[in-house]
């Protein structure tokens, strides 16, 4: 039976380097960059177990995620070539239920302005071992995108090249949903009885986030849970807090893809990964 704290067990191998081969070992999740500058320590709230385990929910634990240092100085790692900034090629959650290990796909800067300035890096991984994933050479990369974000657990991985605010990223999140919602109007991809749900969801996320500074080089971790029969997808940002809900969860990690995305670099870097990738 596959265990989700073991190596991948398959590989793929793909031309950006990202998907893992056969001999790639499972790392510990401490961001590492060029420039010098103190590793974060790991928090996740009991939302990162909720969407594993009801029982975890409910006994509202926090749960601290202090890296070995040692371990993260082996750690094999992809750099962002416009920020210097490196990604773990495999991250894990260590947590009391199983969660399964994150397989980088691809990573990119976001630029804003017609002066290009950066803003963050950001780094997408996901459970390329899930067994419901069904990914063939013949789908296009799109197709490829949306089987993973729709039927496996995923990360988006924000590290900040400047200092920016908690206010100025939820209020780019809350922008995208809303383009999200107008665009499945516009589809007909979604009824106005799924709007009327999904606003609570979407006033929580917009509740989360703090009125204060995330540090440069301090990474935001964004869990999205693998979908579930028994209850709603997860969403779940490290420190903060957690949504559920199926469309608002799913949809904030596809907006990342829709087009050229808010990282242009990002969604060339994983169609490049998962070019050679079925499964």
């Amino acid at each position: 039976m596959f265990s989700f704290f073991q190596p991948l067990a398959r590989a793929a191998r793909a031309r950006s380097g990202f998907l893992p081969t056969s001999s790639s070992r499972v790392f510990s999740s401490t961001p590492q960059y060029k420039s010098s500058c103190p590793r974060s320590r790991l928090l996740w709230g009991s939302a990162a177990v909720a969407a594993f385990s009801a029982a975890a929910l409910l006994s509202g634990q926090t749960i601290h995620l202090d890296t070995d240092a040692a371990a993260s100085d082996a750690q094999e790692s992809v750099v962002d070539p416009a920020t210097s900034i490196e990604f773990p090629k495999s991250i894990r959650i260590p947590s009391k239920v199983k969660i399964p290990t994150m397989t980088l796909v691809g990573l990119g800067v976001r630029t804003v302005s017609f002066l290009g300035i950066k803003v963050y890096s950001v780094g997408f991984y996901a459970d390329m071992e899930n067994p419901n994933l069904r990914i063939s050479q013949d789908m296009t990369s799109n197709e490829k995108i949306e089987e993973i974000v729709r039927n496996s657990a995923c990360v988006i991985r924000i590290v900040p090249v400047r200092t920016t605010s908690y206010t100025h990223l939820r209020d780019a999140f809350m922008r995208a949903l809303q383009a999200r919602i107008a665009l499945g109007k516009k589809n007909s991809t979604i009824s106005e009885e799924e709007v009327l749900a999904i606003a609570s969801p979407m006033r929580k996320l917009k509740s989360l986030f703090p009125n204060s500074p995330l540090e440069k080089h301090s990474p935001l971790d964004i869990f999205l849970s693998a979908p579930s029969h028994e209850r709603q997808r997860t969403l779940v940002f490290r420190d903060l807090g957690s949504i559920e809900s199926d469309w608002v969860a799913t949809e904030f990690v596809l907006h990342y893809f829709e087009g050229a995305g808010p990282s242009p670099a990002l969604k060339k870097s994983v169609v490049d990964g998962l070019e050679s990738f079925q499964k």
